[in-house]
């Protein structure tokens, strides 16, 4: 088995984002006329793939109602450059389904597709005055006319942690969204004036009541639905008692290494899906492969 966070999904290669471009003025249409070329439609998450079960991005040559849609600069890929169309091409595959069949690089430039897509959508008034907003900087800005202010790309950090007690179990828990079966290590987001260690802290004491130490890094990952970028981290329970706040948590559970693969073998609980980095930090503490590679008919939780 593999190091469990090589070729994390949607973690690398780093993209060429072709960032000496983005001040250049007429760079959209000028490489809208380059036969190097290529665009990929993105929208509500969804881009277009081709093949099976080896799958690809189905990027297509520029059309001539291009110049009339929003288009952003993602980078060079492959000799040439990539734009996102945005909000164009509904019958796409979700990319939380496909990310981890996707070649690494195509993985990668359809997340920061589906980032900016989901950012340039849910964006469109300036936060200062309200006022309509429109495209800069190749895509990666928005500008207030009104006001003159800039507005860039929103990522929100979030932490998620694989927490184990004095004997070494693991802590897996339920969202009160997911149904009886579904549970993966507990997360979420980072707030003002937190340090990331802080944040798992609080986070780990709030949804079940435990106090943790010996906080560590172990990988982070994209995670475009809609706009985070998720940090793992191991960390250490005081103790095994534990104290849902029926709120956001559910249940939880503690898990021996043997008691999860059981659980995993008669149903009792689902499979975590390769696409997260929950699942890698899973496999970390079981010290092998669990997961399974995802169906792009189904769309699950992290």
């Amino acid at each position: 088995m593999a190091a469990p966070f090589d070729e994390l999904v949607l973690a690398g290669p780093p993209l060429d984002r072709a960032a000496d471009l983005r001040f250049e003025a007429g760079v959209i249409p000028r490489l809208l006329g380059e036969p190097g070329t290529r665009v990929l439609d993105v929208h509500e998450m969804r881009v277009p793939t081709v093949g099976g079960p080896e799958i690809a991005l189905a990027l297509r040559h520029p059309e001539a109602s291009d110049e009339e849609r929003d288009l952003v600069l993602l980078g060079r890929l492959g000799g040439g450059h990539v734009l996102a169309a945005l909000q164009h091409g509904e019958g796409g595959t979700p990319l939380r389904a496909v990310a981890d069949l996707l070649p690494p690089d195509q993985a990668s430039l359809a997340a920061t597709a589906v980032a900016l897509d989901n950012w340039h959508r849910t964006h469109p008034r300036c936060p200062r005055c309200g006022g309509p907003t429109e495209i800069a900087q190749a895509g990666w800005v928005r500008r207030c006319p009104a006001d003159e202010s800039w507005h860039h790309p929103r990522t929100d950090p979030a932490v998620i942690m694989a927490v184990t007690d004095p004997d070494d179990r693991l802590l897996l828990a339920r969202n009160a969204g997911w149904p009886t079966g579904r549970m993966s290590v507990l997360a979420g987001f980072v707030e003002p004036g937190e340090t990331l260690a802080a944040a798992v802290a609080r986070e780990v004491h709030e949804e079940v009541g435990l106090e943790v130490s010996d906080v560590r890094y172990r990988a982070d990952q994209p995670w475009p639905f809609p706009a985070s970028l998720m940090v793992g981290f191991t960390a250490r329970a005081a103790s095994a008692r534990l104290a849902p706040d029926g709120v956001e948590i559910v249940e939880a559970r503690w898990f021996t290494r043997d008691e999860l693969a059981a659980a995993f073998e008669t149903g009792e609980l689902y499979r975590p899906r390769a696409v997260s980095i929950s699942a890698r930090l899973v496999e970390e503490w079981y010290g092998g492969e669990l997961c399974e590679r995802s169906d792009p008919a189904a769309v699950g939780g992290r």
